[in-house]
């Protein structure tokens, strides 16, 4: 015990003492918000990454879906790392630091807003990031609830308490730069622990080859036919597998907290290093966490099950852990902690400074934004504070209520934020002829088609079919639905302003000068 609560006031200790040491950089709103888009290759991939992973994924996902697809769920990862993280950085990082910073846009929704000339987009945009990110934002805490519970016996209520605390000292005093500098120490703490809780998981059970060999004799009621289905290489469900696999890869194009990593980023030399970076990240936390996931199984016997037979899938990853020596389990405690903490100082930056730029202030100018720095600062802050209170009230709320799993909330918002975001954000940057009746069509669908995945979740009715009943499956056709639906009724509506577009698109053709190390040239020097 004295091991386990030494180690959580180092951990709250540095935290804090990141936050005070980075207060000179959020003095404005640029470095509270972007850093003065100075951030550097390391910082920025392990923003995006611990952005990208927390608790929901650690003790929900891993356990839900290890327990249903068994080792074949570490695909979920290597699609994280390959999709959501490689192609992420290559499609979207270059494009979206030029473009934001020409238009001088600091938010998504504030990039919806300039690109198509539409200040009712912007709210629009600002409305969705606001009813959809305190779901998320709630369902952080949830994975520390029983983590906290089997190793202090402290009520989940003040663990909740705790955690929100001291993320809001942080971030309030420090900002951006104060939270990338905190995620790149929680991204290293979630690097050796998860490798250290995968070995002495294992070692539990015997050794790798004696683990798979135990899974493997275990029969799945979804696929009783199927020999070894818990070990084979695409697992009981495959269909079902790629719907996680996308949601969880290519939904992060269009999360605004995940993008926003690439407004801040310094230059294109940071880009390329981050790019390597934040896929070797997700390669180990990612797909160490699905694969250790999928060793629940072999806990069949001491998982919580509910009242209807079927396991509570956040008490399986807890249940694997709670016969680990002290020392593990303290490593567990401060990993988990960092993934939760990583995101919601993510979620809760993204929230206040959206909801304040874009909304409240919406109609100031640069210049006038410039004379009202400490206000729209002050704001940000308060609504900073007002995300944290408020998810954390939900999460308590959650808690005692019907909804027992961490999967289902962050499904359906993460659902709704890529639906809505992802194609005409990715359009947007690419392709002139996208306009702002294509946009309006792919946030109305993504919300509509959420909203009905999320009525029939909790009235326990049929959505579309079965397969689309799940919150991952809605979210992927909503997804689809967006790539599908932006430019089909782009090239049916016209254009607004073609000329200001133009001149928006040159800022990728500008010629600028680099080392001969950087770039090949024709002809020899004479």
């Amino acid at each position: 015990m004295f091991l386990k609560i030494a180690l959580l006031v180092l951990f709250f200790a540095v935290m804090i003492g990141v936050g005070i040491y980075c207060r000179k950089s959020a003095t404005d709103v640029r470095g509270f918000v972007l850093g003065g888009r100075n951030v550097g290759s390391w910082l920025t991939a392990f923003a995006f990454g611990t952005s990208y992973f927390s608790a929901v994924i650690f003790v929900g996902y891993a356990g839900q879906f290890g327990w249903k697809y068994g080792l074949a769920s570490t695909w979920i990862g290597i699609g994280n790392a390959l999709i959501g993280s490689l192609l992420a950085w290559r499609i979207l990082g270059r494009r979206t630091r030029l473009l934001t910073q020409h238009l001088r846009s600091a938010t998504m929704p504030d990039f919806f807003g300039a690109r198509f000339d539409s200040k009712a987009l912007k709210i629009a945009a600002s409305v969705i990031v606001f009813v959809f990110l305190i779901p998320y934002t709630a369902s952080l805490y949830n994975g520390l609830s029983r983590l906290f519970g089997m190793a202090f016996g402290i009520d989940y209520t003040w663990c909740v308490i705790g955690m929100a605390v001291l993320t809001a000292i942080y971030v309030l005093v420090g900002g951006y730069m104060a939270t990338a500098v905190n995620d790149f120490i929680q991204g290293m703490i979630m690097l050796v622990g998860i490798c250290a809780v995968i070995a002495a998981v294992l070692k539990s059970n015997g050794g790798f080859t004696e683990a798979v060999q135990s899974l493997s004799a275990i029969q799945s009621e979804s696929a009783p036919n199927l020999s070894g289905a818990f070990v084979s290489f695409f697992g009981p469900q495959p269909l079902y597998l790629l719907g996680v696999v996308l949601l969880t890869s290519l939904g992060t194009w269009g999360l605004p907290q995940m993008v926003g990593k690439f407004y801040a980023i310094r230059d294109e030399n940071a880009i390329r290093k981050g790019t390597f970076i934040s896929t070797m990240f997700a390669f180990v936390v990612a797909g160490g966490c699905y694969f250790l996931g999928g060793f629940g199984r072999l806990y069949g016997s001491v998982i919580e099950y509910s009242a209807n037979g079927t396991p509570v899938y956040d008490s399986i990853v807890p249940s694997m852990l709670q016969a680990l020596p002290d020392v593990m389990i303290a490593i567990v405690i401060i990993l988990v902690l960092s993934a939760s903490m990583s995101t919601l100082s993510s979620l809760v930056l993204t929230s206040g400074s959206t909801l304040t730029l874009d909304i409240i202030f919406a109609k100031n100018d640069a210049g006038r934004r410039k004379e009202n720095e400490k206000q729209v600062l002050l704001c940000i802050r308060l609504f900073v504070l007002f995300f944290i209170a408020v998810s954390s009230v939900i999460a308590i709320i959650q808690a005692k209520s019907s909804v027992t799993f961490i999967a289902q909330l962050m499904g359906i918002s993460w659902g709704a934020l890529a639906g809505a975001f992802l194609a005409p954000f990715l359009y947007g940057l690419y392709w002139k002829r996208t306009t702002p009746a294509a946009v309006w069509t792919s946030f109305i669908v993504g919300v509509v088609l959420m909203c009905g995945c999320m009525y029939g979740t909790f009235t326990h009715t049929q959505f579309l079919s079965p397969y689309f009943s799940s919150p991952i499956n809605a979210g992927v056709l909503a997804m689809v639905a967006g790539l599908v639906i932006v430019p089909i009724v782009s090239l049916i509506t016209p254009v607004r302003n073609g000329r200001e577009v133009d001149a928006m698109f040159e800022c990728y053709d500008r010629t600028v000068r680099v080392h001969a190390s950087d770039t090949l040239v024709d002809g020899e020097e004479e």
